[in-house]
């Protein structure tokens, strides 16, 4: 459900960067409290790409779909550690096949069942919520277009004066940037789906309509206006207007579970090596998250937004047709329009030359992946009750499963294959350099993980790019197919630029777009001062009890009182910067993880790093005093290298929120 820049599929693992970013805290720490030795710290290896076999004499039959996974999952499940999958395919508008593999309860020995066994399917939701929304359109209740203060009873804090419409929402185009504080709920907490979106939202940083920023909070707000014009709790309008119109009577929107479904829902694995997770994942943007459904279900679901298939009196044809196509045009977007688009709660793609609507979902433990070809009357589900041994394995093998799906039956041609001779050197040229993801924290101490996370895209002498980022774990080759479009070498996926006067504005692809990163302040220059600064401070803390040690052995005489308060509070300055960071580093760690943290917790990690910030002043006159009284050319430095580290502690401190009034995430 919680998802990021990029990855290697273009589009979304939605819980991914949280992994990656956990692993960046983790290492902030360990700097802390090991020296430098995690100034390099990296993430996983990726995992390879799964392969699938292919077959050109492959159709599209229950025989050949049931053989094909047969082949495939069993082995893949073993391989990555994976507890369970279940498949659904749909084919000519009608349940083909639906498949279970490994265990719902690894201890107690119970099968995955398709059709009975429940999964958590996470960020998939956000087509329910906007399908919902979608069913008061067509009544006349709502229009996309509308600003949405319009239907609600509260004003949504905003930091432009533009517009704020559900368009916006579906298509992740707010503008806000992203939330992680309560996130996930503790157990036994119940929803209040208006205290969540009212209540200290995440600031607007883009322009509404301009920047695509995948955004749980976006989808919860469009979840809150169903509730709010219907009259009724969300999950209550979904249940009543979308699961049972569609003939999902295995599904359910609540949380937790109702009491005859509850005892469906698979067991959660990070791995299968290792014990269930007993906690139940609440989630809080519960429009972005909360569904739980079987692959039989899904297969109900895939079938309405099929062009020829005979199912529920869900939506008019029009309906679903606008909701795959472009939410937003160039006029709207500037150039990242030419690359993969949003539907309304859909991602468009393309593979070999076929149109599919998509989207996947993430919590901690359960991964999901739906794609449907509309023209094809065509479909595959897949989900997961665990997330295997690497951080990318689930991750992999579900795209493996969907894009093997389409490769074998649905194999094609590419629209395009060749490469722009005339631009793609220049072009190429103009791209390279750092960006940052648009779906990020700019106004809070998280924000110090972004500036960490910058993808990287390299130009070749060929006219290609190479794209590589945090969440992708492997650099991609993209290649210029039309001017400022990009192709994925041997891939389908695109990207494509916004460029105006010769400046490179954004990169783009669905809901994601990467952003030029400050080139006065980027991540390899916070990084290094974070780095730089903590071995500073860390030898200095070490020296003392060595200084004195020395001291007692040489029988040096004492320092004199001169400066002595000065030189008294630079220590204690020391010992709380270390001491602050630290604490935030763990902070960050258990936020990342959805853990619980007070903010009671967080505001005496800014006073104690305040506090550390205001030794600024006392280096200052240590360096002062050591140069007036020549101590020495030792000692002056020493004192000096102390002042720059406390005041890089202090500039990272103030530009990434550790500060600032604010404890909110």
């Amino acid at each position: 459900m919680f998802a990021t820049s990029p990855p290697p599929d273009g589009r979304a693992s939605r819980r991914l960067p949280h992994r990656l970013m956990a692993l960046v805290a983790a290492g902030i720490t360990a700097i802390v409290m090991t020296g430098c030795a995690g100034a390099s710290e990296t993430g996983p290896a990726p995992a390879p790409r799964v392969a699938y076999p292919e077959s050109a004499d492959a159709t599209l039959t229950k025989e050949d779909v049931d053989a094909w996974l047969d082949g495939l999952l069993p082995a893949q499940l073993n391989e990555t550690r994976i507890a369970g999958a279940s498949v659904s395919v749909v084919a000519d508008g009608e349940l083909l096949t639906a498949r279970g593999y490994g265990y719902s309860d690894l201890e107690a020995g119970t099968p995955v069942d398709p059709e009975e066994t429940l999964f958590r399917i996470a960020s998939i939701s956000k087509v329910f919520t906007a399908t919902a929304v979608m069913r008061l359109v067509e009544e006349g209740e709502l229009d996309l277009d509308t600003d949405v203060d319009e239907y609600l009873d509260f004003e949504v804090e905003r930091s432009f004066d533009q517009d704020l419409t559900l368009r916006h929402l579906l298509s992740h185009t707010g503008g806000f940037e992203e939330r992680i504080a309560n996130a996930m709920l503790s157990e036994g907490e119940e929803v209040d789906l208006r205290e969540v979106v009212m209540n200290d939202p995440p600031e607007q940083v883009y322009e509404p309509g301009t920047t695509p920023a995948y955004s749980n909070y976006g989808i919860a707000l469009a979840g809150y206006i169903v509730e709010n014009v219907a009259g009724v709790p969300f999950e209550e309008y979904v249940e009543e207007n979308v699961l049972v119109p569609a003939g999902m009577d295995s599904s359910t929107a609540r949380q937790p579970l109702p009491e005859d479904l509850a005892p469906r829902l698979s067991q959660a694995y990070d791995t299968a090596d290792g014990p269930p997770v007993e906690r139940f994942e609440t989630v809080s943007d519960a429009p972005a998250g909360s569904l739980t459904s079987s692959a039989t279900d899904m297969a109900e679901f895939m079938r309405v937004y099929m062009e020829d298939a005979e199912g529920a009196d869900l939506l008019e044809p029009e309906t679903i047709a606008l909701m795959g196509e472009p939410a937003l045009d160039e006029e709207s977007l500037g150039g990242v329009a030419g690359g993969g688009q949003m539907g309304l709660g859909f991602f468009l793609e393309e593979r070999n030359g076929n149109r599919i609507i998509s989207h996947g979902g993430d919590t901690d433990v359960f991964h999901s992946e739906m794609q449907i070809y509309p023209e094809q009357n065509a479909g595959i589900f897949i989900t997961l009750n665990s997330s295997g041994n690497t951080g990318l394995a689930s991750h992999s093998l579900r795209l493996a499963v969907a894009e093997g799906f389409a490769d074998r039956y649905f194999p094609g041609e590419q629209a395009d294959g060749g490469q722009v001779e005339s631009t793609a050197v220049e072009h190429a040229a103009m791209l390279e350099g750092n960006y940052r993801p648009s779906r990020s924290i700019h106004s809070n101490f998280v924000s110090l993980l972004y500036a960490l996370d910058e993808a990287r895209i390299v130009a070749t002498e060929d006219g290609t790019i190479v794209l590589t980022s945090p969440e992708t774990g492997r650099p991609t080759e993209y290649m210029e197919v039309e001017p400022w479009v990009w192709r994925e070498v041997d891939g389908h996926r695109t990207l494509a630029a916004d460029v105006v006067d010769g400046e490179v504005r954004a990169i783009g692809t669905t809901a994601f777009t990467f952003l030029p990163a400050d080139e006065d302040t980027p991540g390899t220059v916070v990084l290094s001062v974070l780095a730089g600064s903590v071995l500073i401070l860390l030898i200095t803390v070490l020296s003392w009890p060595i200084g004195t040690l020395v001291r007692l052995r040489l029988s040096r005489p004492k320092r004199d009182k001169t400066g002595r308060w000065a030189r008294v509070l630079t220590r204690v300055a020391v010992v709380l910067s270390l001491l602050a960071l630290a604490g935030w580093g763990v902070t960050l760690s258990m936020a990342l993880s959805f853990q619980p943290i007070s903010f009671g917790t967080l505001r005496i990690f800014q006073v104690v790093q305040g506090l550390g910030l205001l030794g600024v002043l006392s280096a200052a006159m240590v360096v002062f005093d050591d140069i007036r009284r020549k101590q020495g050319l030792e000692r002056c430095v020493g004192s000096v290298l102390v002042l720059a580290a406390l005041m890089g502690l202090g500039w990272i401190a103030t530009m990434h929120g550790m500060v600032t009034g604010s404890v909110t995430f």
